[in-house]
């Protein structure tokens, strides 16, 4: 992983929220700071600023790559501002080139979240970077919907002696050294067990074959419905290879903010399991109550998420199944929109 990575460390833990919060403990944040993060992921990536009493402070996406605007980005800081949590959304590695010189500018920690985006790559040939190699310290998950799989597991990435140790430390109940009842710090139960790890090898073995079919999956999706004017598809920057964790569209302007229920519903009782990805964070009940958020904050993130649609997608998917469920799809949107216009 290290060496995928082009990290000089590489600690396994017992998922990537653990790898993110020892991350956040590793570089030393805690009450009084803000933390600047996308309200557009798994809520993990929040999650891990409330577990050290931080403040999480959101910035709107891009509409592009569903990543955090570095534009908008900059104007978001303040001096309570301590550390940057940017997450590969989907796997997209866009932005996190400008985000990582922002940080530097302003002496800001940065934590890549790369839990989606095992395998990827950003930059033009000879100046390629690795998801996983932006920042002090990065995360990864292994969870069984992801790229490759340890049944549950994580790894921490970093360059950093530093924080390596103390995260090894914190993993293991705060142990340091080879004495399994001398504890330096508090710590946590946080290892990866080894059928986990053993798992993992396995498949890491095998990773060059598995993102080759995901790309695959991903091109017959793209060829089919590159000609769907009701969708918006995932988009890529020319010398950027995404890992492909899952494939999303969005919904066109011309649906209405009722029609994309409607149609997950509707492809669901047609036999095709799909799922929105992701509600917006700052919109959870627990959130909204602890960082006094709501509707209308950060409308590129709402109006993304109110047209996502997750695509069943995995490694051995055939070209028949994609195409079944592309058909569906098609006769979805076009009863969806004709029932839109009949309305008005």
């Amino acid at each position: 992983v290290a060496r995928i990575s082009g990290r000089s460390h590489a600690i396994g833990v017992s998922n990537g929220t653990c790898g993110l919060h020892l991350s956040m403990l590793a570089a030393n944040i805690g009450p009084g700071d803000e933390v600047i993060t996308t309200p557009f992921s798994f809520v993990a990536s929040t999650n891990c600023i409330l577990y050290v009493g931080a403040t999480p402070k959101f910035v709107d996406i891009d509409p592009l790559t569903l990543n955090l605007d570095p534009d908008k980005l900059e104007a978001s800081i303040t001096s309570k501002t301590r550390a940057i949590v940017a997450v590969e959304t989907f796997g997209h590695p866009g932005g996190m080139r400008e985000v990582e010189i922002i940080a530097r500018k302003h002496n800001l920690t940065l934590i890549e979240d790369s839990c989606e985006g095992f395998g990827g790559k950003l930059g033009a040939h000879g100046d390629e970077r690795p998801i996983g190699s932006f920042g002090k310290v990065s995360t990864f998950a292994f969870y069984p919907n992801k790229q490759i799989t340890t049944g549950e597991g994580g790894v921490i990435v970093t360059d950093d002696d530093d924080v390596a140790a103390v995260c090894r430390s914190l993993r293991n109940q705060g142990r340091d050294g080879m004495s399994w009842l001398a504890h330096q710090r508090l710590g946590y139960n946080y290892r990866m067990s080894e059928i986990n790890a053993a798992l993992g090898v396995v498949q890491i073995s095998r990773l060059d074959e598995i993102l080759a079919n995901r790309r695959r999956v991903a091109e017959i999706y793209m060829r089919r419905l590159m000609d769907n004017r009701s969708l918006i598809l995932p988009t890529l920057g020319e010398h950027d290879v995404m890992s492909w964790f899952v494939f999303v569209v969005r919904l066109n302007d011309l649906f209405g903010p009722s029609d994309r229920d409607h149609v997950i519903q509707q492809l669901r009782a047609e036999g095709i399991g799909c799922n929105n990805y992701f509600p917006p964070i700052h919109l959870q009940p627990y959130v909204r109550q602890q960082l006094r958020t709501k509707a209308g904050d950060f409308p590129i993130c709402e109006f993304v998420a109110s047209r996502t649609i997750a695509l069943p997608f995995y490694t051995r998917m055939t070209e028949q199944d994609v195409m079944r469920v592309c058909d569906t799809l098609d006769r979805v949107l076009d009863r969806t929109l004709t029932n839109e216009r009949s309305r008005f």
